[in-house]
């Protein structure tokens, strides 16, 4: 996958010429909190019944599952090397734009349309056969998109002075700028030491 460097300034590049399609393609980075933040709400308080030892340990359980389902989507999903040209497109689209655009702050998170129809995909078997404890499971799932989506930004655009910051910080830019084929993991670098997939810096 290509990728340039791009100063600190903001850039933006079309992908639609059609207007609406264009507009629906740029999201604020507060979205995903203004929109996923009353829905994890929402599933925590209606699963008042369980303990709140059982709450803590699914939320957490749930949280570490995005985790995972975050490497896996970046490695085998985003850096997936479509053949057709309507492949490459979407492909483009989803996470190839984001390569060459890595300071544009309207293309790091997903559409609304695409996140929310994969969550609610996602969420369907819970709802049909894991209640109650699939909510407070979703909702960790949630929240943990949300860190992710908060820690991307915040790599991309905020200049940390914590030693915590920082590495992260370096260890998401050597995937842009030194090997795409490592550093998977944005809001944790858990999956990439289990996988063998860190960065020979950061070992």
């Amino acid at each position: 996958m290509s990728s340039k460097f791009v100063s600190n300034k903001d850039e933006t590049v079309k992908l639609f010429k059609n207007p609406i399609l264009e507009a629906l393609s740029h999201v604020h980075p507060m979205m995903p909190f203004i929109v996923y933040v009353p829905i994890t709400i929402a599933l925590i308080a209606i699963s008042w019944q369980m303990s709140g030892l059982s709450m803590i340990v699914f939320f957490i359980a749930g949280i570490l599952c995005w985790t995972l389902f975050e490497y896996v989507l970046h490695r085998f999903v985003f850096h997936y090397e479509p053949r057709t040209d309507w492949g490459k497109r979407f492909h483009y689209f989803t996470h190839g734009i984001h390569h060459d655009y890595p300071k544009d702050s309207t293309r790091l998170v997903m559409p609304l349309g695409v996140s929310l129809t994969l969550a609610g995909l996602l969420y369907l078997p819970f709802f049909f056969f894991a209640n109650p404890w699939g909510n407070v499971f979703f909702s960790g799932f949630l929240f943990g998109y949300m860190i992710y989506d908060g820690m991307h930004f915040a790599v991309h655009h905020i200049q940390f002075a914590g030693r915590i910051g920082r590495y992260m910080q370096a260890y998401h830019m050597k995937h842009h700028f030194h090997d795409d084929h490592k550093s998977f993991g944005v809001s944790s670098p858990l999956w990439d030491k289990i996988f063998s997939t860190m960065p020979d810096e950061t070992h």
